[in-house]
């Protein structure tokens, strides 16, 4: 996914159905059922630790401040958002406590589900680290490209849009000075692309930190659905993990599945240090366990977002419960629906292989505005033959996204 970084902090999340006064904004999220409840209801809220995640909120509040008049005017939910982190600014830190009596006080909770399903679905990303030479040589032989700088002087989120990952592979563009640097193996270049961002170890020593800026526009391609439709891996099998074994275990083969994945990311360097975390299309810096990536065209960024699941963190059966609220800050072009997010987990060799291996169903709880209303879209027309809904192979197969702007929620 190679979603466009927004710096204001606003999603394009809703459409307004009545014009009323900002007590009383009504909001329909596309594509979804909307159901009220309480905080009552919702199993482990009481034991999330908030002061923690009033931090990553405070996060999404610097940039929401940025907003202007005119944003605040045209979108009722990141208005209400917007005076939100005007009080959050004025508390300053809070303790667990009070940071929950915060957020009850200043949101209701409405759990979201896509039409005729009664949960969302979540997978994780991770920033990837890889070797890597700011020279070509007989070791380092695959190229990470930059945006050529007169596209994002005028801030395009497509270049080379008339190009193909074959293309580009192939050598379209080499030579044009927009080879950042290189690496040893296709496979990590592709799955940098993937996350949206990476570490580069260069052999000078030197930490080099890339982000997504920008992409060829072409349609992102899950390849974990190819080898599941081949029968290679089942859907139960399928993970980051097993995507790289197979490429790397058959490079011809794994060649030609990375190339069904047309979209193809371009990176920019970013002044990170080696302890800060990467850049989310919030444009502000992601928290591990607490940053969600999701569908920029339904949800505003910064908004509250509760995850009720069991999932595979402790082992790679899916038991560890997680119940904690985390916060839309960052975008991915594969995480797509009203109850669709993909969880960062940070960095290392660990947590790649436990965010490449989510991919379960959980409750998806928004937190909404005092005063702002949400519901859901009607339910499509009944059929001649009243079939149910097939789950969508694209979606189930993706084992990563999903960054960033997601700067790194790219093509998860």
């Amino acid at each position: 996914m190679a979603p466009p970084r927004s710096q204001i902090g606003v999603g394009l999340a809703f459409c307004l159905i009545a014009s009323t006064p900002a007590s009383a904004h009504k909001i329909k999220l596309h594509r979804a059922q909307v159901e009220p409840i309480s905080f009552a209801a919702m199993p482990g809220w009481q034991n999330d630790d908030h002061a923690a995640a009033f931090d990553a909120f405070q996060k999404s509040c610097s940039a929401i401040l940025q907003g202007t008049p005119a944003m605040r005017r045209m979108h009722p939910l990141y208005d209400a958002l917007f005076k939100v982190c005007e009080r959050a600014k004025a508390v300053g830190p809070l303790d667990r406590d009070k940071a929950r009596a915060f957020f009850e006080a200043n949101f209701k909770p409405a759990r979201v589900a896509p039409q005729g399903e009664t949960e969302g679905f979540f997978t994780g990303y991770y920033e990837t680290e890889v070797d890597g030479s700011r020279y070509p040589s007989d070791e380092y032989t695959v190229p990470i490209y930059a945006a050529p700088i007169a596209t994002m002087r005028a801030h395009k989120s497509k270049v080379f849009a008339n190009l193909s990952r074959t293309d580009i592979e192939d050598g379209a563009i080499a030579g044009k000075g927009l080879e950042i640097c290189y690496v040893k193996n296709p496979v990590d270049a592709f799955f940098a692309q993937i996350q949206g961002s990476t570490r580069v170890k260069l052999d000078n020593g030197q930490l080099l930190r890339l982000n997504y800026i920008a992409s060829n526009g072409k349609p992102y391609s899950p390849v974990g659905k190819f080898l599941i439709d081949e029968g290679i891996y089942t859907k139960e099998e399928m993970s980051m993990d097993k995507i790289r074994e197979f490429m790397e275990a058959n490079p011809t083969v794994g060649k030609e599945l990375r190339r069904k994945n047309r979209s193809f990311v371009f990176f920019q360097e970013t002044p990170l240090g080696e302890h800060d975390e990467c850049i989310g299309a919030q444009g502000i810096p992601l928290t591990p366990l607490r940053s969600l990536a999701v569908d920029k065209n339904i949800h505003i960024y910064g908004t509250p977002i509760w995850i009720d699941a069991q999932l595979p963190i402790e082992s790679e059966k899916p038991e560890t419960m997680f119940r904690h609220l985390l916060f839309a800050q960052d975008a991915g072009s594969a995480i797509v629906g009203p109850a669709r997010a993909d969880i960062y987990f940070g960095h290392g060799e660990e947590v790649s292989h436990i965010a490449g291996r989510i991919k379960q169903h959980g409750q998806f709880v928004m937190l909404v505005p005092q005063g702002v209303g949400v519901t859901g879209t009607a339910p499509e027309p009944a059929k001649n033959i009243p079939l149910p809904r097939p789950r969508p192979q694209a979606i189930v197969a993706e084992a990563t996204p999903t960054a960033t702007a997601s700067v790194p929620k790219t093509q998860r």
